[in-house]
Order: C-alpha cells, then structure tokens, then sequence
C-alpha cells in the first residue's frame, strides 16, 4: 500500500488544497514512489498526523522535526515567493492587530493581551518567544498584561485577534499570504504590526516506512520542480518559486532560539 502524502499545514482553502494535491502527485510519479494523498482537516491535531508510521510526504513545522518529537527524516520544503524569503525555503512570523487598533509600534500593544498558539509551533510560540525576548521593557519579565495560549493554530489567532479576543497574534507569514490570497476578505480589518526574523519553514517528511533512495529521488524531484514545465500553474497557485532539499542540521536555528530564551528566564511569550 503506498505511504501517505499530506500538505495540511499549507492547505489553507480547497483550491490550495487541490493544487498541492496534484503537485505532489506530479513529485511522486517524477520520483517514481506511490505516495496516496490523505485527507487531514483542521482541526485534527496535527501531531497525530505526524506521528503516523505510513508517512511518506507530510509537511512538518521545523521546530518539532529540530526536536526529534517524531521519527521522521526532512525531505525538501517550498520557496515563498516574496522577498522577505530572498530565494530560500524560509518563513517568519506576523504579529498581526485589528486594523482599527491604536497600535503604531510593537511597544504600543505592551500591556496588552498576546496570544498564541502551541508549545511545538514554531511560528505560534518558538519565533515570537525569541522576537519579545529582546524586546520586552527593561528590566521587566513580561511585555504584556495577559497572554492567551493553545490556541488552535494560525487560523485561531486571526478568529480570536478579529473578535478582540486578544489584542496581538502571531501568523506563520506563509500562511498568512496563501489565505489571503484565496480568502481576501478575512483580512478586512487585519493589519501586521511587525515581523520577526526568517527561520527554516516546515518541510516535507518521511518516516522510517520509506527507504532512503526514495527519500533521496523525492528530493531530487521536489528540487527539480520548479523547474519543471509543469510547475508555473502550481507557483502561481501556492505563491511558490519552487523547493529545496532539507537536512536536520538545516533546523538547529529553531533549537538556539529555544535555548537562548530559556537561558534568558523567559520560557512563554508574554
């Protein structure tokens, strides 16, 4: 039976969805491994998916794949095409207000309320935790008055910063402009605050149920697609330049941010 593929952490509307289905489909027969597209909609946890033994091709957030939460090995990740990525398989995150808020600067929100949402998200926890770190008044611990954690991923932070939930949240950048892309209308009254350094953006992964030559023919093929006749529909589709293969090393960024805010005392973004 073949191993499963999933794009749900960039499934973002059905049309999104439709074309990372047949991109991957173009992937896995360039690659010459069966792979069998698995159905996995938000909210389903998405560290069940991750810990499933069958994977063949499932996007996964940097951190958790830094940290070893699931026995998985990095296959390649996409290029956003903007330029904050400068043509690298690179993300950040947004710190996005309600548009009618009275916040210029990231230190106006202080005081605040701030969300965010899971321990193992980079973008939700990892990359905001490391950008207040520096940040946060002197000689305070916390930056905010109340902080609202677990919630349910990128798509609760814009539900709960656009019902006054919260004041301030964090989007994975990519995310946020493939949404848009497809759903302009959600971001009506949505602004970005400021944005945090680039890091590694979630990769295509592969359990031990594949063997390395595939591993190794899926990331040739995935680097081999944008340059492909078949890809310009799906980078205009995805908002993607194309893919690069992925290591474990290439995540030890995730890691140093973790550490650095932990050594510093400062374990939640607050």
């Amino acid at each position: 039976m073949p191993l499963i593929a999933s794009a749900r952490m960039y499934s973002v509307t059905p049309e999104a969805e439709a074309a990372w289905v047949a991109l991957l489909d173009h992937v896995s027969a360039e690659a010459g491994v069966p792979l069998e597209y698995f159905p996995y909609p938000a909210p389903l946890p998405l560290d069940e998916l991750w810990s499933r033994p069958d994977i063949g091709c499932v996007l996964m957030c940097g951190f958790p794949i830094a940290f070893q939460l699931a026995d998985v090995f990095p296959i390649a990740a996409p290029i956003p095409a903007f330029g904050w990525a400068a043509g690298k398989p690179v993300y950040r995150t947004d710190l996005i207000v309600r548009a009618d808020s009275p916040y210029a600067t990231l230190a106006d929100a202080f005081g605040g309320t701030l969300g965010w949402t899971v321990e193992h998200s980079h973008s939700g926890f990892n990359a905001l935790r490391h950008h207040l770190l520096r940040r946060r008044p002197a000689g305070t611990a916390k930056a905010f008055a109340r902080t609202v954690g677990s919630l349910t991923g990128a798509r609760g932070i814009l539900d709960e910063v656009k019902d006054g939930t919260i004041d301030i949240g964090p989007l994975d950048s990519y995310w946020h402009e493939l949404l848009k892309a497809y759903r302009p209308e959600l971001f009506d009254n949505i602004r970005v605050l400021d944005s945090t350094a680039t890091a590694p953006i979630p990769s295509f992964v592969a359990s031990k149920a594949l063997d390395p030559a595939s591993r190794n023919r899926l990331a040739v093929a995935f680097e081999a697609a944008g340059r492909a006749p078949w890809f310009p529909p799906f980078g205009r589709a995805l908002l993607i330049e194309g893919f690069k293969a992925m290591h474990l090393a290439d995540f030890e960024p995730t890691l140093d941010w973790d550490r650095e805010a932990k050594a510093a005392g400062y374990p939640y973004p607050g």
